[in-house]
């Protein structure tokens, strides 16, 4: 009787599926669990890596949905700087499962808000999403009513379509140590003030965060559970950590986390499914081609040569692209919006609240 290893395909070698060929011609990396064609309604959150995809989903005419596109009238200029279109609703970056988890039980349930407000020259922002209103907004009471829209768009985005694009990103947060919420980024960065006895540094580890995405499945079956939930992990590095390691080997611990939390999810939940852009843009085969200098930015080719997998694997798995699986709920249609670029720079910049922390390197701080 032969034995298992007789019978494998190439693709099960390294030889054969990696060191024989070129970075760009290794294939098949992805057996999707299901179909997402040009009538799919996809909606999409996470961290910085996530705006891309949302991109090239639109640059190639697929049914990405905005829920939250924003006051009629606005220019393309506009949009980006109060980060309409940058994803699905309003949230800015949603970097952590923790994170993720707060935002659909504020959307989903009863759960209040907690009420707090940062202020900064006179002008108040959202310690949830800091960085979408340039400058801060008017008041408080401005605040809460755009937060509400935001999270009445979550819970439409969530019900209304078939398939939510998560890219996880950090494992690293700050939280408030009296009511337990997560922020989405330090506090006295953007706004507000940093205090030492009422904030605290959290880096969720495996069970944690294994807790929290569970957490957040649930919510999202209770609203409609024939929602396909697609997990990515970001390839974007840390900016910076206040892990007490370099920031080499804690973006090794963080990345390592999430992936794995990815795969024991899709192993765990039927509706669950992962895509290896992260594996893509960072494993050694591809010998870093898809970075910018910085060794952190992603370069257009490298966002281009993920999507070209990605809508590949989906065409062996399912043929060309087509209807959304029968078993998905329709999708309403999404307020016009103008179209978002097709194709991305390496000077542009992600609208990224992590990248806030970058003006606070040694070499920033006295320039």
């Amino acid at each position: 009787m032969p034995h298992p290893y007789e019978t494998l395909p190439e693709d099960r070698f390294w030889r054969t599926a990696v060191a024989d060929r070129d970075a760009l011609e290794i294939a098949g990396l992805w057996k999707p669990r299901y179909q997402i064609g040009r009538r799919t309604g996809i909606v999409t959150a996470g961290s910085c890596f996530a705006q891309h995809f949302a991109k090239a989903l639109v640059a190639r005419r697929y049914r990405w949905l905005d829920f939250e596109p924003g006051p009629a009238g606005l220019s393309a200029q506009q949009r980006k700087d109060y980060h309409y279109g940058t994803f699905s609703f309003r949230t800015g970056n949603i970097y952590t499962p923790k994170m993720l988890r707060q935002w659909l039980t504020w959307a989903l349930t009863d759960t209040p808000v907690p009420g707090e407000v940062w202020e900064k020259d006179g002008r108040f922002y959202d310690p949830f999403r800091p960085g979408v209103e340039p400058g801060g907004f008017v008041s408080p009471e401005e605040l809460y009513a755009s937060r509400r829209e935001t999270l009445a768009a979550i819970a439409a985005a969530v019900r209304g379509a078939n398939v939510l694009v998560f890219t996880m990103g950090l494992t690293e947060a700050w939280v408030n140590k009296v009511t337990g919420v997560e922020y989405a980024v330090c506090p006295g960065t953007v706004a507000g003030d940093f205090d030492a006895e009422a904030h605290g540094f959290v880096n969720h580890g495996f069970a944690a965060l294994m807790a929290d995405m569970v957490a957040s499945l649930r919510l999202i079956v209770r609203a409609n559970r024939r929602l396909g939930i697609l997990l990515t992990v970001s390839p974007v590095p840390l900016t910076a950590t206040a892990s007490g390691t370099h920031v080499l080997t804690a973006t090794c611990h963080s990345k390592s986390l999430l992936r794995a939390v990815a795969s024991e999810l899709v192993a765990a939940h039927p509706r669950v499914d992962y895509f290896p852009s992260y594996e893509i843009i960072t494993h050694p085969a591809y010998r870093g081609r898809f970075f910018a200098p910085n060794l952190r930015s992603v370069l257009p080719e490298g966002v281009d040569h993920v999507m070209t997998q990605f809508f590949r694997d989906q065409a062996a798995a399912f043929g060309s692209a087509g209807a959304a699986p029968p078993t998905a709920p329709p999708a309403p249609p999404p307020d016009p919006v103008e179209p978002v670029e097709p194709e991305l720079t390496e000077a542009e910049e992600l609208r990224c609240e992590e990248e806030i922390l970058a003006a606070f390197a040694p070499d920033q701080r006295h320039g």
